[in-house]
């Protein structure tokens, strides 16, 4: 589902590098002041970019073989 999403956000190679960068360097849950600067880089709304990050980690979640969801991690 997330890989969907994140396909059917159509967007440019550049755009996914910046992304991708950003979640492997700076942080898989950025700040509001950092979506915003994320965003701009990228020529995103902050809005398109929280969803992106969303779904980014819901597959980074599955890969490391944690539920999609985050806080659903039952003791």
């Amino acid at each position: 589902m997330a890989s969907r999403a994140i396909e059917s956000m159509q967007l440019a190679e550049d755009q996914i590098r910046i992304l991708e960068h950003n979640f492997a360097t700076v942080s898989r849950h950025p700040d509001e002041t950092t979506f915003m600067l994320i965003a701009a880089e990228c020529g995103l709304t902050e809005e398109e970019t929280q969803k992106w990050f969303r779904c980014r980690n819901a597959l980074w979640r599955q890969a490391e073989g944690l539920p999609a969801e985050l806080g659903s991690v039952n003791d």
